[in-house]
């Protein structure tokens, strides 16, 4: 007999945001400090439901091990770096609600 796999669900959202909590990326675990305060900010911006709904993710590497913590926006292509408490209010006001990214604060952008 074979195992009957259940296909999983998923809310629908606007933007993904993935944060780096690897050890390399951040000192003594700012990223996954700043990832715990995600909730309550993204509800205060309003964006933890509905059509701006974003949905978020820890990631463990990117490859990337320098200027942390950083972050990455998707579907948008845009990854963001030294994103302390403050630059990372910057990047849910500006980015998140409003659709204009920080500039200052971008090191890359993909496809």
């Amino acid at each position: 007999m074979s195992e009957v796999i259940e296909k999983p669900k998923m809310g629908t959202y606007k933007r993904h945001l993935l944060i780096c909590v690897g050890p390399r990326c951040s000192k003594e675990g700012a990223s996954q400090r700043l990832f715990e305060t995600l909730g309550e900010k993204f509800k205060a911006a309003g964006i933890d439901k509905g059509a701006l709904r974003v949905k978020r993710t820890r990631s463990h590497c990117f490859a990337t091990c320098k200027g942390g913590p950083v972050l990455c926006i998707q579907p948008d292509g845009i990854w963001y770096y030294n994103v302390t408490e403050d630059n990372l209010d910057r990047i849910i006001e500006q980015h998140l609600v409003n659709g204009k990214p920080v500039e200052s604060l971008i090191y890359h952008r993909g496809p």
